[in-house]
């Protein structure tokens, strides 16, 4: 599965029409071996999420940055974190997919994704209340942009296995963000809330809505409040990554790597949002 053949002249055609280049069968053991949470897969599904990474593989261009070499090893490690959210998951349009190669329509806003050999630093610039600009750098292990590409640290996802422990994962969280950003109109900005699908917990689409906002909002706040007590009065620090405590969309990424990687945990330290998180993840299981 040589990355030059990753995106054949068949790409244009309409996926029901074309075939996924094959993954070999040592180097798809090879790779997931190391992820302990695709071994705790089902056979079946395993072989499902080979051929939805197949189908991924096609449709994206991997670049390294800073003159990183990417292998197919490295292409396929992160498609088949990228891919494990879907792999139990409605369409994007939310009905209930005939083939599972359908669910990329999910990431169908980009191509590129963008390997950086460690962490980049990103310029950003933010004006507060009384109109004061601030120029800060931010160190990044991943960043995922609206209708634009994915960037990643190889030293971060290489490490995939280390830390799913801990209830983390950078490919996870910055496809979490992509389907956060699914439909979002120009102006708009991640929230948390992605679409949910048709009768998401035998709710009406308003009802569904209300209870994923007013659900995630009692779990954010519960998580901010947790990091504060800790950082200024020394109370236990909470499980998962602190930067969850930056912003509602960041909540949302950051417990998604732990719903994927660490479940049991997942469903001891956030019970509240597991029902959620099923009925959004698993909706076409």
């Amino acid at each position: 599965m040589a990355l030059s053949l990753l995106r054949p002249l068949q790409t244009w055609l309409p996926r029901r029409w074309r075939s996924a280049p094959p993954i070999d069968t040592g180097l798809w053991r090879g790779v997931t071996s190391a992820l302990p949470f695709v071994t705790a897969l089902s056979i079946r599904e395993q072989e499902r999420l080979r051929t939805l990474c197949a189908h991924f593989l096609q449709e994206k261009e991997f670049h390294g940055a800073h003159g990183l070499v990417i292998t197919d090893r490295m292409a396929l490690t992160i498609a088949a974190q990228a891919c494990l959210p879907l792999l139990q998951m409605r369409c994007a349009h939310g009905n209930v997919a005939q083939e599972d190669a359908e669910k990329l329509d999910w990431y169908g806003d980009f191509v590129g994704i963008v390997v950086q050999p460690g962490a980049a630093v990103a310029q950003r610039e933010v004006t507060d209340g009384v109109g004061v600009v601030h120029r800060y750098r931010e160190v990044l292990a991943g960043e995922a942009m609206d209708r634009g590409p994915v960037m990643l640290s190889w030293d971060e996802v290489s490490r995939a296995a280390e830390l799913a422990p801990l209830g983390k994962n950078v490919v996870i969280h910055e496809f979490a963000h992509k389907l956060d950003m699914h439909g979002m109109g120009r102006a708009q900005q991640p929230d948390g809330a992605p679409p949910l699908p048709p009768g998401f917990l035998g709710l009406g689409a308003d009802d569904a809505r209300q209870r994923w906002r007013n659900t995630m909002q009692e779990a954010y706040t519960g998580f901010k409040e947790a990091v504060a007590m800790a950082e200024r009065f020394g109370g236990e620090p909470p499980w998962l990554d602190d930067y969850a405590a930056t912003h509602p969309a960041e909540f949302f990424a950051v417990t998604c790597e732990a719903y994927f990687v660490q479940r049991e945990r997942f469903a001891q330290e956030l019970p509240a949002l597991l029902p959620l998180y099923d009925g959004f993840f698993r909706s076409a299981a």
